[in-house]
């Protein structure tokens, strides 16, 4: 009896522990594949096979101090679309015409502060701030906007001056022949004498050896102040009379080509956020802003063309008055001063002006028209 009793009792034990097995192989769990390359990748690195995150799209504000009708607005617009569609997108520009994000004489100062990532104004509209530059602008005769454009580009590569080292430059662009335009007819030097005459930058000191009586201000701001009186007359590009508009509130443009003044303009961006862009997109702003040179250039003398027909079309058409030999030499003689006070100056800031100042005068002999035709 005792014999059988401890048979049955080590039987249940037997059973018990073999259920204390079983229940502890059901806590474990199943065990799974290994996983693959493409899933976890070497070291736990994203393998070839996991989602890629997108790149972030690289967006840009660029401030314009012409209105969005202009012309140079519009082919700043089109560099614009052509450097997103070089980097298929990666890269995103809102532009700001007409003065919308900073007016014209804060647009290089917003650049450098980073109120604007790109900015597209004229060096003239701070006086002082770009001496070396300002040699650009001198009235040289220049006889179209490509070729002061090319010659503008050319001068900045060849000096490559400290005064623009706070930014990168992308690229210049610069008017053709600045003539004056007038509420009555100047067919002489002897009639500019005290004329109140617009005007910017290097342009002030034109007017002043030509006897008239200059007053500074931007091209905004000319329109009203022809329509008032402010001024009587505006010393410009003929592309102005069309683009701004001032046509409708002059009579008369004395073609002065002769000592056909630029106004450079710069097309700048925020230093750091140029060395922030990878090298393959700086690469392709270097490609397309070369052949934006060209494109802001023939858009000047395409303006110009345009200028002149639209006063011709205007009721009633306003009359060009051609300058005699003999008054385009008085003309030359009398700006003189305005070159030789440039060297000067340059010189007092040990810049090179007198070398930037000859390279510019061979350089618009070059591709200037002889008179008369």
């Amino acid at each position: 009896m005792k014999i059988r009793t401890m048979r049955i009792l080590v039987g249940m034990a037997v059973v018990a522990a073999m259920g204390v097995i079983a229940l502890g192989g059901c806590s474990k769990k199943t065990p799974q594949p290994p996983k693959t390359i493409n899933q976890v990748g070497q070291e736990g690195k994203p393998g070839a096979g996991a989602a890629k995150p997108e790149s972030k799209v690289i967006e840009l504000s660029y401030s314009i101090f012409f209105p969005a009708p202009h012309i140079q607005a519009q082919t700043a617009e089109t560099w614009a679309r052509e450097i997103e569609k070089r980097t298929n997108g990666r890269v995103k520009i809102t532009t700001y015409p007409g003065q919308t994000l900073t007016k014209a004489p804060q647009v290089y100062e917003g650049v450098v502060n980073g109120v604007s990532d790109i900015g597209m104004s004229c060096f003239a509209y701070t006086p002082g701030t770009f001496p070396l530059l300002e040699g650009l602008d001198l009235p040289l005769g220049y006889p179209t906007g490509l070729a002061a454009t090319q010659i503008a580009n050319d001068m900045i590569a060849k000096y490559k001056p400290d005064e623009i080292a706070n930014v990168h430059l992308l690229y210049v662009h610069a008017h053709g022949p600045g003539l004056l335009a007038s509420k009555k007819p100047v067919r002489t030097l002897e009639e500019l004498k005290g004329v109140k005459v617009r005007t910017t930058g290097l342009s002030t000191k034109i007017v002043e050896c030509l006897g008239g009586a200059p007053v500074g201000m931007s091209q905004p701001e000319t329109y009203e102040a022809l329509s008032k009186n402010v001024v009587d007359a505006t010393l410009c590009p003929i592309e102005t009379l069309k683009g701004w508009k001032q046509g409708e509130v002059i009579s008369y443009v004395t073609d002065s080509t002769c000592i056909g003044y630029t106004t450079a303009m710069f097309v700048v961006m925020n230093a750091k956020k140029w060395e922030s862009l990878p090298a393959d997109i700086q690469k392709i702003f270097d490609e397309v802003n070369k052949e934006w040179i060209v494109k802001h250039g023939q858009a000047w003398d395409q303006a110009d063309q345009e200028g002149r027909d639209f006063i011709k079309s205007l009721t009633p058409p306003r009359e060009i008055i051609p300058l005699s030999a003999e008054e385009q030499a008085k003309w030359k003689k009398a700006v003189e001063p305005v070159l030789d006070n440039y060297v000067i100056a340059a010189k007092e800031k040990n810049l090179p002006g007198e070398a930037f100042l000859k390279d510019l005068e061979d350089a618009v002999a070059k591709v200037a028209k002889p008179a008369g035709k």
